[in-house]
């Protein structure tokens, strides 16, 4: 008896697209294991092709030790049929089936084996991963993730629900044998995708189950959904009547649920790369086989796909198909429900109201442009299509229109006149003709690919769009058309209309006439060949060289060894806020306070991407160029809020002000337990890059007991004089109490806020790492801001203001309910504009109870994060409003805001006393005069035989 028996079966009649190379990777998978006690037991159905037949025998002559063939009976012809052949013939301790070319990692069976011995469990799964439909990637199902977070072993399948509401049993998983035979585990023999039912069929009727996190398999193949929705349909109806006889209906729901995203949805997507009479077959399939109501917990669009599919409207789900690869883009003539509420269209009367199309106007909404009609006329390109244009998106004026072509990549354009241009009350119906031969003249070299947009105006109001098109409606046609490059007919001279991969009309020009394919052959050989390939090798060489010039590595070698020896510029400073990525807190309000006093001081200021918003007086220059490096070589001083970048050592006559950027909710530096897990020398890297600072502002004691404990900072290097960024906050509460809060601040009219709206400023913490690249992470609110905005919107306007290193994705609402400032440079400003915020762990909340206006604290998993990530104090105790863990509680305290303020009142004063006790107003004063007058500056301390970047 061997350790394992991997069943594989090949020719099957439901069995898919399988040939000899499939079964050869599959095969070589399980020779090629870590875990030598395993074998390989092919069932070849009698009607498998010759070159099948001739691969499986080959395979069985190769390694008889460890491939076996098996013949089974004739009448076995499916593919369930074969594969309950091989459970029979299996002899291994544990035994795992293979679709043909899926592919098992090199210690899949080792790692099932071991973990099934460990846990003493009858079936144990892993992860899988197929490949995509574009491209032929791998790639896991994105619900892997959660079920797979850990190994960890249930006691029934029902403590793992995902197994079962999603197709998580489909491959990646073992039986162990005697388990499998003692409960009569079988295929459906008639059942096309029998894996679907049989994985759950297994997962109810054993005990215990483990799950590993390791990778199983790869190389699955996506199901042709269009062609097999029956089968799996067939195949989900049987798994929800399991979980009914099992007497769980909300799993049942849930899979529901599940079906529509994980097929149905996908199928809708495909629509417009499937040719017509596919489309046509696969609604009418849809029409006949699901029956069930679509399930209403699912997002509008996804809900409209699944409805017009069971309605077999091919049509209509080629429109959401488009809708639901751009959401923002009005797909639908949407109509207005009985209640308010907008519906997709007369025919699918889906609520569709949280998209927003409601709010938007003509110009700037994006509107879909369906391509009817692309043939050739005359000599000239004829187009026709019809404009999405609901009854509230529709001008007043008379619409006119322009079709135009535009260079790829390019800002070269050409148009060309509409003369039919008809509205008719849903939409705007047109055709174009087109004659491109004449007034398209391309180069011919870089500008081979145009798009094509049409261009609608009423009255001085611009709408662009694509032409959208499924990908047969130009393919086949033979539409081409003369083309007359500017470099000669060498370069080109046919133009020829194709669908984009993004499903939009576009122009690319070809050579189809002799002289032309064999000036492009020359070019090719010439760019081909042995010297053309050794020059191209050069350049990339030369290339990757200067890239290593500018590389952040290059530049703090060059920086650490030669530029920090450069002689201080006395009166230089170098300011930095976040990063670089604002013009904001302490260290602008040193600067203007700097600016105020009149001190002889040059100020440089440093912007991650964009300068815009920085203050016209400084000199600005980029974070990480070689400007920004010789800023700091030669600055007399530092001032951010954050830390200037690790590996860059402080010059030895160089003052470092560390304003920092709030008080600490959460532990912080050296109480981390994320760097208490680092190993020695990232710790003292950290130590090294803290080493630096020559001051560090204190707004309180708490900030010395936590912040200056945590960062290991010395006494001397404490400045208790509070952040000159909250002098403002006091100003403002000062200002409020003596004069009302009447006017507003200028930001108010800025940012177009009535007067008889409050204001309620909901400012998130920072719970993830930046996105790749540097660029900032997009990532969804805990708070739904549009069911905000449809129960507060009247009386209150949301400015939503995400961490310096996240951006929010907000939905479309009202007009003037929700306002994104996330990008605003000060948030001093925001918080003396607000009369409430709302917040969760940001220190953002230390600064606001300054004014002595309600907070609102939402943290619906406070208990998790607490002792995920530490904190100093009881939230629920020490908090300056009530704290909240539900949306419904949240609401309900913004609802009697006076009586929870009044409630609150005592601990909100008790808070800001307790962690803002230096914040009197006069921060920025007190900092200026003891870090930048003469007798501060010579205070500054030598860190070079310690600085980072040693």
């Amino acid at each position: 008896m061997t350790d394992f028996s991997c069943v594989i079966t090949a020719g099957g009649e439901n069995g898919g697209s399988e040939g000899p190379d499939a079964l050869r990777a599959s095969v070589a998978s399980v020779l090629g294991q870590s875990l030598r006690g395993s074998e390989a037991v092919v069932v070849l159905a009698a009607r498998a092709d010759g070159p099948t037949r001739t691969a499986a025998r080959a395979l069985a002559d190769s390694s008889p030790d460890r491939v076996r063939l098996i013949h089974p009976d004739p009448a076995a012809r499916t593919t369930g049929a074969l594969r309950n052949a091989g459970l029979d013939a299996a002899t291994g301790r544990y035994v795992l089936v293979l679709t043909p070319g899926e592919r098992l990692h090199r210690h899949a069976c080792r790692n099932l084996w071991q973990a099934g011995e460990r846990s003493r469990a009858d079936l144990v799964a892993g992860r899988w991963s197929r490949t995509t439909e574009e491209g032929g990637k791998e790639q896991e199902p994105p619900w892997q993730g959660e079920l797979y977070a850990r190994s960890r072993t249930v006691a029934r399948f029902a403590d793992a629900p995902q197994l079962v509401v999603r197709d998580a049993l489909v491959t990646g998983f073992c039986l162990r044998r005697e388990a499998a035979r003692g409960h009569g585990l079988r295929y459906e023999e008639d059942l096309a995708h029998g894996e679907i039912l049989f994985g759950p069929l297994a997962a109810a009727a054993v005990g215990r189950i483990t799950l590993v996190r390791r990778l199983i398999v790869t190389g699955r193949a996506v199901p042709d959904r269009a062609r097999d929705l029956a089968a799996l349909v067939e195949a989900h109806r049987r798994v929800a009547a399991t979980l009914d006889a099992h007497g769980l209906p909300a799993l049942r729901e849930e899979r529901e649920r599940a079906f529509v995203r994980d097929h149905l949805v996908p199928l809708a997507r495909s629509f417009p790369r499937l040719p017509a009479a596919r489309r046509t077959r696969a609604a009418a399939t849809a029409a006949r086989v699901l029956t069930a109501p679509v399930p209403h917990e699912l997002p509008p669009l996804e809900r409209v796909a699944a409805t017009l599919l069971a309605r077999g409207d091919a049509e209509g789900v080629l429109t959401a198909a488009y809708a639901l690869s751009r959401p923002a883009t009005v797909c639908a003539p949407v109509t207005a429900g009985g209640d308010g509420r907008m519906e997709w269209d007369e025919r699918c009367p889906v609520d569709v109201t949280e998209l927003g199309h409601q709010f938007r106007v003509f110009g700037g909404a994006r509107l879909m442009n369906r391509l009817t009609r692309c043939t050739a006329e005359e000599g000239r390109l004829l187009l026709e299509g019809r404009l999405v244009l609901p009854p509230h998106l529709a001008p007043d004026a008379p619409c006119t229109a322009t079709l135009e072509f535009r260079a790829r990549g390019g800002a070269r354009a050409v148009a060309f006149p509409v003369d039919d241009v008809r509205h008719d009350g849903n939409g705007v119906t047109w055709g174009a003709r087109a004659d491109v031969s004449r007034l398209l003249r391309p180069l011919g070299v870089r500008d081979t690919a145009w798009d094509a947009r049409l261009i609608v105006e009423a009255g001085g109001v611009r709408s662009v769009s694509d032409l959208f098109g499924p990908q047969d409606l130009v393919e086949g046609t033979a539409v081409r058309f003369a083309a007359r490059p500017r470099l000669g007919q060498l370069a080109g001279d046919t133009w020829e209309p194709y669908i984009t991969l993004k499903d939009h009309l576009a122009l690319r020009l070809t050579a189809r006439r002799r002289p032309a394919r064999t000036t492009r052959r020359l070019v090719r050989y010439a760019t081909h060949f042995r010297p053309a390939r050794k020059a191209k090798l050069l350049a990339r060489a030369l290339r990757k060289r200067l890239d290593r010039y500018r590389s952040r590595g290059f530049k703090a070698t060059t920086y650490n060894t030669w530029l920090t020896r450069l002689p201080v510029r006395r009166g230089s400073v170098v300011f930095e806020s976040h990063m670089g990525r604002c013009y904001g807190d302490s260290p602008r309000a040193l600067h203007e306070e700097i600016r105020r006093q009149g001190l002889k001081l040059r100020a440089t200021w440093s912007y991650d991407t964009s300068p815009a918003g920085f203050p016209d007086d400084a000199r600005l220059v980029r974070r990480w160029s070689w400007r920004y490096l010789w800023a700091l070589a030669r600055a007399e001083f530092w001032v951010d809020n954050q830390g200037f970048p690790q590996h860059l050592r402080k010059p030895a006559r160089t003052t470092y002000l560390q304003t920092w950027h709030g008080s600490a909710y959460k532990r912080m530096g050296f109480d981390e337990t994320r760097v208490r897990l680092q190993n020695a020398p990232q710790r003292e890297r950290l130590q090294q890059a803290v080493h630096r600072f020559d001051h560090f502002l204190v707004r309180s004691e708490h900030d010395v007991a936590t912040l200056a404990r945590a960062y290991r900072l010395p006494e001397d290097r404490l400045l208790r004089t509070g952040y000159p960024r909250n002098d403002a906050v006091v100003a403002e509460r000062t200002r409020t109490e003596t004069e009302g809060r009447l006017p507003r601040p200028p930001l108010a009219g800025a940012l177009g806020i009535d007067d008889h709206k409050k204001v309620v400023l909901y400012a998130p913490t920072f719970r993830g790492g930046p996105a790749a690249g540097g660029k900032q992470a997009r990532r969804r609110l805990l708070l739904d801001v549009r069911e905000f905005a449809e129960r507060f919107g009247d009386t209150y306007t949301l400015l939503v203001r995400a961490h310096y290193l996240e951006a929010a994705r907000l939905p479309l609402c009202p007009p003037g309910t929700v306002i994104d400032v996330s990008r605003h440079h000060d948030v001093s400003e925001l918080l003396a504009l607000a009369d409430v915020l709302v917040t969760d762990y940001s220190s953002i909340m230390f600064d606001f109870a300054l004014l002595d206006r309600p907070v609102l604290l939402y943290a619906p998993d406070l208990d998790t994060y607490a002792a995920e990530r530490g904190s100093y104090f009881d939230l629920r105790e020490k908090a300056p409003g009530p704290v909240t863990e539900t949306q419904e509680e949240l609401f309900g305290q913004l609802a009697e805001l006076k009586k929870s303020d009044i409630r609150h009142a005592s601990h909100r004063a008790a808070f800001a006393a307790e962690f803002g006790a230096y914040d009197r107003g006069d921060a920025a004063r007190q900092v200026v005069a003891a870090v930048f007058s003469p007798q501060g500056a010579s205070r500054t301390t030598d860190h070079h035989d310690r600085g980072a970047g040693r």
